[in-house]
């Protein structure tokens, strides 16, 4: 398995975890940072994307997808850039920085662990 793989999984099951908050409990989510809960289902359906695509990234990170760890990379730190554009140009909740944040971080470390070879096969 690449080194990179541990950071994608563990990456997803965050996702995963979020998501199901969003949906059964956006309150216990969005509460403690600040965030009002929406009275309207468009969280709870936020969260229902979420779950599915950290998911998606438990299932590449368990086969070893190494295309999609590089195309994640990409795909976090563009998230974390269009945060911070949300926040400047449509004064969003500055609160959003915490998952842009965990996004970036996360990214880094599959950067890093990119940078590592893939165990060989005995």
């Amino acid at each position: 398995m690449h080194p990179a793989s541990t950071s994608i999984k563990i990456f997803g099951l965050y996702v995963v975890i979020t998501g199901l908050g969003l949906v059964f409990a956006p309150g216990l989510v969005l509460a403690p940072m600040g965030l009002p809960v929406p009275a309207e289902v468009w969280i709870r359906v936020l969260g229902v994307v979420a779950a599915i695509l950290g998911y998606y990234y438990w299932v590449c990170g368990s086969a070893n997808l190494v295309e999609f760890f590089r195309a994640s990379i990409r795909g976090r730190i563009g998230f974390a850039v269009l945060v911070v554009l949300l926040i400047v140009l449509f004064k969003a909740p500055l609160q959003l920085l915490l998952f842009a944040g965990v996004d970036l971080a996360g990214a880094v470390w599959t950067a890093l662990a990119m940078r590592k070879p893939a165990a060989q096969a005995s």
